[in-house]
């Protein structure tokens, strides 16, 4: 076994339970551990990466227990891109965080790595009640990051944020219990192997806990109706906290990509294709619903959670189109999402302390301290986001609606796209100008701003830019882990041939 697997987990973990240890200790020693090690794991994350980019599944037994009776853990092409993306985020927003964000309370750097650990194990989990364990951990980690620094609107959207969770987590244990109540099994490859030879009177149970797991995986990825609960959330916790959780409704993207085309895939039987009528209508509505709120927002922190709407819907929608080509589009395009939008909430975060009184509000304002540089920053974001050429917004739209053409859904997609992108372009532009051009004479102007409270932001577009740079590569290796789903066969060999005496 590969213990390179687990070590995105354990390392966490372990900086999680000694930042605990260390609750009486200085400031500046929290901040090295949990600094320190972030940046680890984005070398252990690069390795991973490495080690399966030719293709490999890395299978490691806990405990030694073989498949399917013990806890696996996977690595394949997509769950260490995964794991590599989270680990760029993590260390892009704990550099904003060192610059004051964690000083509201003694357990931010606690809860953070712990969230780290959730994420990285829903990623890694070859087990459907184990995606739960990881799903519980990261949620109760990030209940305590949203209320962190409390006041009354941030612990009104964290409440709607917990019952919300909470009835989904119990949805997907009704779920979990039904299909292990029918298939005997929870490892998610010998779920995908029985479920292809599901008997007829037991197949109403399995549809019906598939469709459930659906609306689970939807409500974790904000996917509409089911996204009411991000903009409240999103947009009124703290900045850093904001900016990392642009990755936690990838997490629910990832699990409904990886059930799609493991579980309900084209060799799943009778449930093949299960959740093929849901997903491209309701993401295409997602991208409305998400461009309607952008256009109403009135603050830029809450446009940005907006987007992180926007985005959800549109790396579903590439999901519902189906194929290997429109699937490596949807990964380009979620590296670009996730770290485009995480940008945003931490220069709205900046552009809130410059401006004084009227924070990041969408009204005239003082002018600002360094105005010409923010703008500039703004700028960059803003055409990426948006999905304006030549950056990597662009690019990844650009592949998702090449990859629809000749498909049934192509004028829908097309149509919904293209508007939305229009109309997005048309409210960044405005909310710019009233940011940096619409000035109140006499206001005063708040915070200076230094130059390294945009060092995250900058980071985080520069890498954004290196995926312009590099869109072949990276939309190549896309394109490999889109293949690798769709091949169900290598992954479901590699995790169940362990009980056989195999191992990777």
């Amino acid at each position: 076994m590969n213990h390179l697997v687990i070590a995105p987990l354990l390392l966490p973990l372990l900086a999680g339970t000694t930042l605990l240890l260390l609750r009486g200790s200085a400031t500046p020693v929290r901040q090295a551990v949990s600094m320190l090690a972030t940046m680890a794991l984005v070398v252990i994350a690069v390795l991973l990466l490495l080690k399966v980019a030719d293709g490999s599944v890395l299978v490691y037994r806990l405990g030694d227990w073989p498949a399917p009776f013990g806890i696996v853990l996977v690595a394949d092409r997509l769950s260490a891109m995964m794991v590599l993306l989270t680990a760029l985020l993590s260390a892009s927003v704990i550099l904003y965080a060192l610059r004051g964000a964690d000083h509201d309370g003694r357990f931010f750097h606690v809860l953070f790595q712990m969230q780290l650990f959730g994420i990285n194990g829903a990623f890694l989990t070859g087990d459907l009640f184990n995606l739960f364990v990881f799903f519980e951990v990261l949620l109760i980690a990030s209940y305590g990051l949203l209320l962190y620094g409390g006041g009354a609107d941030r612990t009104r959207a964290g409440l709607h944020y917990v019952v919300l969770n909470l009835v989904g987590s119990t949805l997907f244990l009704f779920a979990v219990g039904a299909l292990y109540g029918v298939l005997g099994t929870l490892n998610m490859a010998d779920i995908a192997q029985r479920l292809a030879t599901v008997s007829e009177e037991d197949l109403g149970v399995v549809r019906a806990a598939g469709l459930l797991l659906f609306a689970v995986f939807a409500l974790k990825g904000a996917l509409a109706p089911l996204h009411l609960w991000l903009p409240g959330a999103y947009g009124h916790t703290s900045a850093a906290v904001a900016a990392m959780f642009a990755i936690m409704t990838k997490v629910g993207a990832y699990a409904i990509l990886r059930a799609h085309s493991l579980m309900f895939g084209p060799d799943s039987g009778p449930v093949a294709g299960l959740l093929d009528p849901w997903l491209l209508p309701l993401a295409l509505i997602t991208v409305v619903a998400g461009t309607i709120g952008v256009m109403a927002s009135k603050r830029l922190s809450q446009q940005a959670a907006y987007l992180v709407v926007v985005s959800a819907g549109t790396l579903l929608a590439a999901v519902g189109v189906g194929g290997a080509e429109a699937f490596a589009a949807g990964l380009y395009y979620l590296l670009h999402s996730t770290l485009a939008a995480a940008a945003v909430f931490l220069l709205a975060d900046v552009i809130s302390k410059a401006r004084g009184y009227a924070l990041d509000k969408l009204v005239p304002g003082p002018e600002l301290p360094r105005g010409q540089l923010l703008a500039g920053v703004f700028l960059i974001i803003v055409l990426a986001i948006s999905g304006m050429p030549p950056l990597s917004g662009f690019v990844g739209k650009w592949l998702i609606l090449q990859a629809s053409i000749g498909e049934a859904g192509m004028p829908w997609v097309f149509a919904v796209l293209l508007v939305t992108s229009l109309l997005v372009i048309m409210t960044l532009a405005r909310s710019g100008t009233m940011l940096f051009f619409k000035i109140e004479e006499g206001a005063a102007a708040g915070n200076p701003v230094r130059t390294l409270d945009l060092g995250a932001p900058l980071a985080l577009a520069l890498i954004g830019v290196g995926l312009v740079v590099y869109a072949g590569p990276v939309y190549e290796f896309g394109q490999a882990a889109a293949e690798q789903l769709l091949q169900s066969e290598a992954y479901i060999g590699a995790v169940l041939q362990v009980a056989t005496g195999g191992s990777q």
